[in-house]
């Protein structure tokens, strides 16, 4: 394991046949990924959320995002991640009270394709999730983030931070370029993935949910 503290992550934490099973669960479920396409949402709108998506209008911008996903519940996914979202969350000092995940994102980025600097959700009363149907939503926020890298036969396509410090912006990229890396971050920290620019990048996306802060 490796700490910032801001991040923790894992080099080949999955093994190859694990990672390969996963990219075949989203096997006739990839559709093209969407995102906040309205700048100025209101309260109402980051509480309630629209189709997961934490707040905001969903749709398509090829300036923000390009890539396709596929969405899953399955339980042998979530019990091979959760473990080692357990161990960062302990061991970063972080220790948020996790309850649950969100359906789990397995997405494919082509050449060419990317994902801009973006933050997956905040943390606070308003952005509960105000889904009564749903047990493992309703009432909570993303809290923890995690990106597994899931293959590792592409180029470009690098997963970085954007992270502040005396009025400066730095770009940070962890070294998560090996099949089965996994890195574990707060949801409100910014992120993206560059433009792959060889061969296909596959990885699994996990939110992890807990009350708000208070």
């Amino acid at each position: 394991m490796f700490s910032t503290n801001e991040w923790y992550y894992y080099i080949g934490a999955l093994d190859k046949n694990t990672c390969n099973q996963i990219i075949n669960v989203a096997k006739g479920k990839w559709r093209k990924s969407r995102v906040n396409i309205k700048n100025d949402i209101t309260d109402e709108e980051r509480r309630i959320g629209i189709d997961g998506d934490g707040g905001g209008i969903p749709g398509i911008d090829k300036n923000l995002r390009m890539c396709s996903n596929g969405f899953t519940n399955d339980q042998w996914i979530c019990e091979s991640v959760w473990p080692w979202m357990l161990e960062a969350n302990e061991v970063s000092g972080w220790k948020y009270d996790i309850r649950a995940a969100e359906s789990m994102q397995i997405t494919r980025y082509k050449k060419g394709e990317f994902f801009c600097f973006h933050k997956d959700g905040k943390s606070d009363c308003l952005s509960m999730y105000d889904r009564p149907g749903n047990e493992f939503m309703h009432g909570y926020v993303r809290k923890l983030s995690m990106t597994v890298v899931l293959n590792d036969d592409y180029e470009g396509g690098e997963f970085q931070f954007a992270t502040y410090s005396k009025e400066k912006c730095m770009i940070q990229t962890p070294e998560i370029n090996k099949t089965g890396s996994i890195v574990v971050f707060p949801s409100d920290m910014e992120h993206r993935v560059t433009p792959v620019t060889k061969g296909i990048r596959y990885s699994l996306v996990v939110w992890f949910l807990g009350p708000p802060f208070k």
